[in-house]
């Protein structure tokens, strides 16, 4: 799975499947999400790429999603914020 920096992502397997997460990062074979809330930004998740599915990839266009495609750093607020947006739009 060829990932981007910015992607929304929901997680398959473990104790936060169905969760939405942000992708801040990729090392090896790992993903590295966020939620702002129980992941943050200062220590994301580490995932295998297997287990999580793509839900959008670059077309769901918020301030937060890219900073992170400029390879900014974003605060947890503006992760809440830009999952919530999704969310909100219909993006479940």
């Amino acid at each position: 799975m060829e990932t981007v920096r910015g992607a929304i992502v929901r997680s398959t397997a473990g104790r936060d499947k169905g969760t939405l997460l942000c992708v801040l990062g990729q090392e090896g074979g790992y993903l590295l999400l966020a939620d702002g809330k129980r992941r943050r930004a200062a220590s994301p998740k580490r995932k295998k790429t297997g287990h999580v599915e793509m839900v959008c990839r670059g077309a769901f266009r918020h301030p937060a999603i890219r900073k992170l495609e400029d390879g900014l750093a974003v605060s947890d607020s503006e992760l809440r914020r830009a999952l919530g947006a999704f969310r909100h739009q219909g993006g479940n």
